[in-house]
């Protein structure tokens, strides 16, 4: 009866101790989604013409939008997981359920650059840290594109994060909260100089490094119930292909040997929208990891 008594209370105490920093998580958490933060937007006069908006289209793609926002960027419910929780995309048209009329340059830079929302909160989950570091003639391609899309009329449900969310949050191992780590003061980059080298590889694949991490030796599942992720570096398996087989695998999701990729985790529907010389370059890059 003793040993029973004492189970009891080692479980006891293991709920309690658990319930005490799902508490602080959950409080700490939320304490810094509701922190407003203190930018200064700079100056940005938008150019919309339509090399420029069909150019925006294409960067859109390369960076995934349309998969996590929907074909229509209509927004739609990106994951439904118990411990988790409930993560919707939001629909960035100006249709029913989207974004309000009066949305303009100022909220997408904000947002974009940034990763907040109008009331200088921040986004949730939204990579902004992968897209803040674009260059001013890329920016201003992808908010032409942006502010000119069809409304779309589609209500949905908001985001509810789960116990996991805020555990992991609190101890670091999602990135639930991008603003945190963009350095508000930069201003965007006024030009980009788009030589076939490993500089300009490195500026494309930033948004690689959400997964594959900054060094793009890949480590643990992103989050629980995700796959392993790859060390896409010359240390790694893609470091033994060609540039011609590096370049079909982006076009096709196929791999040399033989493998097709899953593009719910590697996104090749996106990386195909990329030109046979921003391929180039993002193999140099990698090749000289």
């Amino acid at each position: 009866m003793k040993i029973l008594k004492w189970i009891g209370y080692i479980l006891v105490t293991i709920v309690v101790l658990f319930a005490a920093f799902y508490f602080k998580a959950r409080v700490s958490t939320e304490r810094r989604l509701s922190k407003k933060y203190d930018i200064t937007l700079q100056d940005f006069i938008l150019k919309t013409d339509s090399a420029i908006v069909e150019e925006g289209h294409r960067i859109m793609l390369t960076k995934g939008c349309a998969a996590c926002h929907g074909d229509n960027l209509e927004g739609k419910l990106w994951l439904d997981d118990a411990l988790l929780g409930q993560v919707v995309t939001p629909n960035l048209t100006k249709g029913k359920g989207g974004l309000p009329n009066d949305y303009g340059t100022d909220d997408w830079l904000r947002s974009l650059k940034h990763g907040l929302r109008r009331d200088l909160t921040p986004l949730r989950i939204m990579p902004s840290h992968e897209i803040s570091h674009l260059g001013e003639e890329d920016m201003n391609a992808l908010i032409a594109y942006l502010s000119q899309i069809e409304p779309v009329d589609h209500v949905l449900p908001e985001t509810k994060l789960g116990v996991l969310a805020y555990i992991l949050t609190d101890l670091g191992k999602i990135l639930l909260i991008p603003a945190d780590s963009i350095d508000h003061n930069r201003p965007l980059t006024k030009h980009v100089n788009r030589e076939v080298n490993a500089k300009f590889g490195e500026y494309l694949s930033t948004n690689c490094s959400g997964c594959h991490r900054k060094n793009m030796k890949g480590g643990p599942p992103i989050a629980p119930g995700f796959p392993v992720v790859a060390d896409i570096t010359s240390t790694g398996n893609p470091g033994k292909w060609t540039e011609e087989q590096f370049i079909n695998t982006l076009k096709t999701g196929s791999t040399p040997e033989g493998k097709q990729l899953d593009p719910s985790e590697m996104p090749w529907v996106a990386f195909k929208h990329y030109s046979e010389d921003e391929m180039k370059a993002i193999f140099r890059y990698l090749r000289s990891m």
